[in-house]
């Protein structure tokens, strides 16, 4: 697990990782003007060097594919195999029409992409995205570290929050009662904030692309939690150990989504601004996921073995 002082810091740190200079620059320059601090790197044996010399300062990588030494998917699969790195969210650069080269960055651990040529506005849009979920895994992170004492006698329990901050400290409560925290926290968060914002408070996935885009998603989460029509509306979260797994049931009081085409990553919207939170879930925290006819209930399970 990462140790990091969590202490407010004037600027989010990436690791940009192209053998072409050219495009290093233009990555370099877009970002220190959205505010972000840069470390850059030629390839990928010189960016683990580079992340390994920066300690835990630096929050998300965004890499070129195709580099000399040691291409993109290689250096994913380095890092995913290493536990004080695994959680960082990492950006492949990729052309477009080439579906293949997306489905092998999934399966090494990549969930955010852009096409080139790189456009300003959906770099800055996508990074975005990416940083918002590093600051919420780690606010949770913390959260977790005081919670890993006492949970041997649980083995069920019902919870009950209605806020995008109050699914977050839930989300760090139940993490250490399964066999694997940390992969776990990922996948609870991500299926919290679903409950919250697109069932119960119907935010529709085309309505916070621009959201996002604007940088006025909280605000809209904000004022949907005060709407008479939402304000009421809470998740029920059911948690229990028993024959050999655990499972976590999540319900709200949404109308309900076509869940099944969110289980997987969809070559289509891997570069969209969100919108690969319940197939990481699927992918990386849980055995399965089942859902109800209507998508308003889910069931996480983690097998186990005694």
């Amino acid at each position: 697990m990462r140790l990091r002082n969590l202490l407010p810091t004037p600027k989010t740190t990436v690791l940009a990782v192209d053998d072409n200079q050219a495009s290093l620059d233009l990555i370099q320059m877009i970002l220190q003007n959205g505010d972000y601090t840069v470390l850059t790197a030629v390839n990928g044996r010189h960016a683990l060097e580079v992340l390994e010399a920066s300690g835990d300062t630096v929050d998300l990588i965004l890499l070129d594919r195709v580099m000399p030494e040691m291409d993109g998917i290689e250096f994913c699969k380095r890092i995913k195999a290493d536990e004080k790195y695994r959680a960082l969210p990492i950006i492949m650069q990729t052309a477009a029409g080439r579906p293949q080269e997306i489905r092998e960055g999934i399966e090494a651990g990549v969930f955010y992409y852009l096409l080139k040529p790189l456009e300003v506005e959906t770099l800055l849009s996508i990074v975005a995205s990416a940083k918002d979920k590093v600051r919420r895994y780690r606010q949770n992170e913390n959260e977790l570290l005081q919670r890993q004492e006492s949970i041997a006698m649980v083995r069920s329990m019902e919870c009950v929050f209605r806020t995008v901050e109050e699914g977050e400290m839930l989300a760090a409560f139940l993490a250490p009662f399964f066999p694997n925290p940390d992969l776990t926290l990922t996948g609870i968060s991500e299926l919290f904030l679903n409950a919250v914002e697109h069932g119960n408070l119907a935010i529709s996935y085309e309505l916070k692309s621009q959201l996002v885009r604007a940088n006025t998603w909280r605000d809209e989460v904000n004022r949907r939690l005060s709407d008479p029509r939402f304000r009421d509306r809470a998740v029920t979260v059911t948690f229990s150990k028993k024959n050999n797994e655990y499972t976590l049931q999540i319900e709200d009081e949404g109308e309900g989504f076509n869940w099944q085409d969110y289980l997987q990553v969809d070559t289509a919207r891997v570069t969209h601004n969100h919108g690969r939170g319940i197939a990481m879930a699927n992918m990386m925290s849980f055995d399965e996921l089942i859902y109800n006819d209507r998508g308003n209930q889910v069931t996480a399970v983690v097998h186990f073995a005694r």
